[in-house]
C-alpha cells in the first residue's frame, strides 16, 4: 500500500482534516476541565454539570443526518467553512458564560456548528482518498482528534491556573478561527481542480460521480440501522470517557488538578495509538484478505470484547494506576473500532457517503444526549464514581454481538437485499 507524500495535495487535505478534527475536539472536551472552574464558580451539581456536557449534542444529533446530506448536495468545502464559523463563536461565547443557561446556550450552539463536521469530512476523503486507504485516513483524522482530547486537560489546567478558565475558551475560539481561513485558501471540492494535485494522485482516487440530488432516505436508513446501533454502543464509552476522565481522577482519588490532568491525558494519548493503530489495521486485513466483513465487522466486534474485559477489573479494585491502566487498555481498544466504523459508511454508500456517515454518528450523537447527564445522575446518586462503566460493558457486549449484522462488503442499493451487490477490493 502506497504511503501519503507529505508534500501532495491529498496530503495537504488530509492535514487539514486531522486539523479540524483535532480543534473540534479541543473545543468540545475542553469544558470537561473547565468545569472545575465553572462548576465551583456557579456551583453546580454534578447533575448539572452532566447537562452542560451534554447539552452540544442535541443539535449535533439533529445535524448528523442533515449536514450529511448537505455536504454531499452542496460540497465539503462550503459546509465546513459555515460550521467552523459556527463552532469558533460558540467556543468564544462558552468564556463569557454568566451561569448555568447561557453555559448551556453556548454548547447547543457549538452543537449546531459541530454537527456536520465528521458527515462533511467523509464527503470530502470519498472523493481524496484512495480505496485502499479509507481506514487509515479516518484513523490517522480520529487519531488528532484524541489529540485533542489528550492535550486539553494539560492545556486547560495551564491556562486556568495562570489566567482562568474563560481563558481557556478565548484561546481554543481563535485557534478555531484560523482553521477556517486556511481551509478556505487550501481546499478545493474536486481533487483536479487543486492546483498541486499531480496525474499520479488522481490516477489512484475514486472516479468523479455526479452529484447525486435524490437521496434513498428510507432504504438507506435501513442498511445503516445495524452500523447505527453498534456505533451508539461505542459511543457511549467514548462520551463517558471525554465528559468525566478528568473529575475521575480528580474526585475519585482525590488528585490535585494537576495530577488529574496527567492522569486523564494519559488514557487519552492511549486512544491516540489506537484510532492510528486501528486505522493501518483495517486497511492492512482488507489488502491481504480482500474481505470487508473480516477488515471491519470482525475487527469491531474483537475489539468491543476486548475493551469489555479491559473495564472489568475496575469494578474489583480501586487502585488509581490499576485505575489508569485499565481505562488507557479500555480507550485503546475502543478506539481501534474508529478506523473500520467510519469507513463502512463509505463502503456500503459511496455515493451518499456524507448522509451516510450521518446517520452512523447519530448513535453517538444520542449517546452524548444519555451517557455524561446519566453517569452525573448516577455518581450523585451513589458516591461511585466507577458505577458508569459498567453500562459500558454491559453495552460493548451488544456491540460484540451486533456488529456481524453491519455488511460492509455489500454495497447499498435501492430495491437489492444487502448480498446482492457484493463490493471487491478492486471498487471504487
Amino acid at each position: 500500500m502506497k504511503r501519503f507524500r507529505v508534500n501532495s495535495a491529498t496530503s495537504i487535505v488530509l492535514l487539514m482534516l486531522c486539523i479540524m478534527y483535532f480543534i473540534t475536539y479541543l473545543d468540545r472536551v475542553n469544558v470537561s476541565t473547565a468545569a472545575a472552574g465553572f462548576g465551583k464558580e456557579f456551583h453546580l451539581s454534578h447533575t448539572e454539570v452532566g447537562l452542560v456536557f451534554s447539552a452540544f449534542a442535541y443539535p449535533y444529533l439533529v445535524f448528523q443526518i442533515i449536514g450529511g446530506w448537505v455536504s454531499d448536495r452542496f460540497g465539503a468545502k462550503r459546509t465546513l467553512l459555515a460550521c467552523g464559523a459556527v463552532w469558533a463563536v460558540a467556543t468564544l461565547l462558552t468564556g463569557f458564560a454568566g451561569g448555568l443557561i447561557s453555559l448551556l446556550v453556548a454548547r447547543v450552539l457549538l452543537g449546531f456548528g459541530e454537527g456536520a463536521t465528521f458527515p462533511a469530512a467523509t464527503a470530502a476523503m470519498s472523493r481524496w482518498v484512495a480505496k485502499e486507504k479509507r481506514g487509515f485516513a479516518q484513523g490517522i483524522t480520529h487519531a488528532a482528534a484524541r489529540i485533542g482530547n489528550a492535550v486539553a486537560p494539560g492545556v486547560v489546567v495551564l491556562v486556568m491556573t495562570t489566567w482562568g478558565w474563560r481563558e481557556s475558551f478565548y484561546i481554543c475560539g481563535a485557534f478555531s478561527l484560523l482553521w477556517v481561513v486556511v481551509w478556505a485558501l487550501t481546499f478545493t471540492e474536486h481533487p483536479k481542480e487543486h492546483r498541486r494535485i499531480t496525474q499520479a494522485e488522481l490516477d489512484v482516487l475514486p472516479a468523479p460521480k455526479a452529484k447525486t440530488a435524490n437521496v434513498p432516505w428510507k432504504a438507506l436508513f435501513k442498511r445503516m440501522a445495524p452500523v447505527t446501533v453498534v456505533y451508539f454502543c461505542y459511543g457511549w464509552t467514548l462520551w463517558l470517557f471525554l465528559s468525566w476522565i478528568p473529575q475521575y481522577f480528580l474526585h475519585s482519588y482525590h488528585l490535585d488538578l494537576k495530577k488529574s490532568a496527567v492522569f486523564a491525558s494519559a488514557v487519552f494519548f492511549a486512544g491516540v495509538i489506537g484510532d492510528t493503530l486501528g486505522g493501518i489495521v483495517t486497511d492492512k486485513l482488507f489488502e491481504r484478505t480482500g474481505s470487508l466483513k473480516r477488515a471491519r465487522s470482525w475487527m469491531v466486534s474483537i475489539c468491543m470484547l476486548l475493551t469489555l474485559a479491559s473495564l472489568v477489573p475496575l469494578m474489583l479494585t480501586h487502585n488509581v494506576y490499576v485505575s489508569m491502566a485499565c481505562l488507557s487498555s479500555g480507550f485503546f481498544f475502543a478506539e481501534m473500532t474508529i478506523g473500520p466504523m467510519w469507513a463502512i459508511p463509505m463502503d456500503i454508500a459511496p455515493e451518499h457517503s456524507g448522509t451516510a456517515s450521518g446517520m452512523m454518528n447519530t448513535g453517538s450523537a444520542l449517546a452524548a444526549i444519555i451517557s455524561p447527564v446519566l453517569s452525573g445522575y448516577l455518581i450523585d446518586s451513589f458516591g461511585n464514581w466507577e458505577l458508569p462503566f459498567v453500562g459500558s460493558m454491559l453495552l460493548m457486549a451488544i456491540g460484540v454481538v451486533l456488529a456481524f449484522r453491519m455488511q460492509p462488503e455489500s454495497r447499498f442499493a435501492v430495491g437489492a437485499e444487502p448480498s446482492a451487490q457484493p463490493v471487491t477490493r478492486f471498487n471504487s
